[in-house]
């Protein structure tokens, strides 16, 4: 039987793939309370007063697909995107 996120929860596990020191310490995911699913990141700090705390990432499931915010930005500017199918000239 597999583990089934419900809808305002979700789960961090040790991160058994860090290779780098930006790398999160916890990765995970959840399910918000409208249903989307979101991937969550996490790293283990100390504040200035030596206390311990955890900072959040979280990123939608689906951002993989999305460009990213240069890629969208290029697309948005007519100029840098030339290969737009209405550039021809229209004959009449």
């Amino acid at each position: 039987m597999s583990y089934e996120t419900k809808p305002g929860n979700g789960a961090l596990f040790k991160n058994k793939k860090k290779e780098k020191a930006n790398h999160p310490d916890y990765t995970g995911n959840a399910v918000l309370p409208d249903g989307t699913e979101v991937w969550l990141s996490a790293w283990l700090k100390e504040a200035k007063d030596g206390s311990k705390y955890m900072s959040l990432a979280i990123k939608p499931k689906d951002a993989k697909d999305q460009p990213t915010k240069a890629e969208a930005s290029k697309a948005a500017t007519p100029a840098a995107n030339n290969d737009h199918p209405f550039d021809d000239e229209i004959p009449f």
